[in-house]
């Protein structure tokens, strides 16, 4: 029995379910948190690492190819683009005013109350 096909499945599908777990966690992140530049900060990181796995999930169950190729470029291009997306957000935001969320006595602390 050939059981290449199978490992390729299993690692596949185990990538593509971790990368839909870094969106999930990054939704839930985009809820939880107190302002607009930590709501970037905790969806930019899980979607930039949730798009990687998904692609390389994808890319395994392509095999070699011209589709392994695209999806390569296109993963390359959104690693590119993403954190320079939310940077340009972020210093918008910082550029029109909003004031990141602090403690009274100035500093960043534990601003995110514990009880979902």
């Amino acid at each position: 029995m050939n059981w290449l096909p199978l490992i390729r499945d299993i690692a596949s599908w185990l990538l593509l379910l971790s990368g839909s777990f870094f969106f999930i966690v990054g939704a839930v992140g985009m809820v939880r948190m107190p302002d607009v530049y930590t709501r970037m900060h905790s969806v930019s990181v899980t979607e930039t690492l949730g798009c990687g796995l998904l692609i390389a999930g994808m890319m395994l169950q392509a095999g070699w190819g011209q589709v392994t190729g695209k999806l390569f470029v296109l993963g390359a291009l959104f690693y590119l683009t993403a954190p320079v997306a939310t940077h340009a957000l972020a210093q918008a935001a910082l550029h029109m005013g909003v004031r990141p969320k602090l403690n009274d006595d100035g500093d960043l602390g534990n601003v995110m109350p514990l009880a979902f």
